[in-house]
């Protein structure tokens, strides 16, 4: 199963903190949606994100450094896996700065789009 997850992190604790668990936890940090999607088969898809309508992120899932079946056997080395569990995978390059009032669109072709406000 697939969906898109918005994995937002608080740089600027990140950096100040020197580790990413309090940048990373937030209850709104991870959004993830907009549905689950059973039938996703990952063969070159773009993932493309974008703040405000501007393309930030814009990658082929064939770009990945570590492919799908790999990260599901590390991880599932290290720990059990439980249905319902989810794995984020990384992000392209383009991180980028989000300020209250913007709105944040995840696309994964053949998933759909993840659109969240900052607040």
């Amino acid at each position: 199963m697939s969906h898109i997850a918005n994995d937002v992190t608080a740089r600027d604790l990140q950096f100040g903190d020197g580790q990413w668990a309090r940048s990373k936890g937030f209850d709104t940090f991870c959004p993830l949606g907009p549905w689950v999607e059973t039938e996703f088969v990952p063969d070159g898809q773009v993932i493309e994100s974008r703040i405000n309508g501007e393309i930030r992120q814009n990658v082929a899932i064939t770009e990945m450094v570590h492919k799908i079946p790999t990260i599901i056997s590390y991880v599932s080395k290290n720990m059990t896996l439980l249905p319902g569990d989810i794995i984020l995978t990384g992000s392209p390059a383009g991180i980028s700065v989000i300020n209250a009032g913007d709105m944040i669109e995840c696309e994964i072709e053949g998933i759909g789009i993840l659109s969240n406000p900052v607040a």
